[in-house]
């Protein structure tokens, strides 16, 4: 199996670029300040899929599996403070919220998948 066939690696790369795009389209203020930490989190989700996936140990694996989940739930609180500020609308954060919840039930089941071979 190769990283670009992990539904969770799929997602979590969409997710990062949805954010970016976004992003890029922010005043100069909301850019620099949230938006910065917004895209650094949503790309270490996918970073740390890829390199726990480059891993050769499996304690390893799992513990960037863990990584990637908890910037996963940082993001969550990154775009619920744009949510709050009004940076983004609440249709772009539900949509966000729920793409990020259902990929930590797909990484939470991976991560429970991996084992010493």
């Amino acid at each position: 199996m190769k990283l670009e066939d992990l539904v969770i690696y799929k997602i979590a790369m969409e997710i990062g670029d949805e954010i970016w795009f976004s992003v890029t389209e922010w005043e100069n203020l909301a850019k620099y300040s949230i938006g910065t930490q917004i895209i650094r989190r949503a790309d270490s989700i996918a970073a740390n899929i890829s390199e726990g996936f480059g891993r050769y140990h499996y304690k390893d694996r799992k513990n960037f599996m863990f990584y990637s989940r908890g910037s996963l739930f940082e993001t969550k609180t990154w775009l619920t403070k744009a949510k709050n500020r009004h940076i983004i609308t609440e249709d772009f954060f539900e949509n966000l919220i729920q793409k990020l919840d259902s990929l930590g039930v797909k990484l939470n089941n991976y991560i429970s998948t991996l084992k010493e071979k």
